[in-house]
């Protein structure tokens, strides 16, 4: 079914959208300095660190983790952060994506708002003439 583009574009609050273009372009970049000015942190405890205070006493009643199971942990460890770098790198490849959307926005309307005063002029400038044609052509009429 052929969308009706031209009414679509009748329909639009051009002058809601041009006002808010300078706000959503300015969020994008604001979004993107955020996002982009963190980086992710790796926590990098030594190993021989000593255990805090609150950790320090562990009940006998506990099973001793194995070295398996701390392998395990480990190996846990690595693929969440491995993720968390991921989702990191993917965060701002989505916010870089996003600020040049909004500034290809920005530019869209500020054109789109020259061809509207453009036609707005050409519009005038042909009602114009047509009268001056109707005038021509009924100036003879009238002698």
């Amino acid at each position: 079914m052929a969308v009706p583009w031209f009414t679509l574009l009748k329909k639009l609050p051009w002058s809601e959208v041009i006002v808010n273009a300078p706000a959503v372009a300015q969020g994008a970049k604001k979004l993107w300095g955020t996002v982009a000015g963190r980086t992710v942190e790796t926590p990098t405890a030594p190993a021989d660190a000593a255990p805090s205070s609150d950790a320090a006493v562990t009940p006998a009643t506990e099973p001793v983790a194995t070295r398996q199971d701390v392998q395990r942990l480990d190996a846990r460890l690595d693929a969440v952060e491995a993720q968390g770098v991921e989702l990191h790198r993917q965060l701002l490849a989505s916010t870089e994506l996003i600020k040049s959307l909004a500034e290809q926005n920005a530019q869209l309307v500020a054109q789109v708002e020259a061809l509207r005063t453009r036609s707005t002029w050409t519009a005038g400038i042909a009602a114009l003439l047509g009268l001056v044609a109707l005038a021509a052509l009924l100036l003879p009429l009238w002698r």
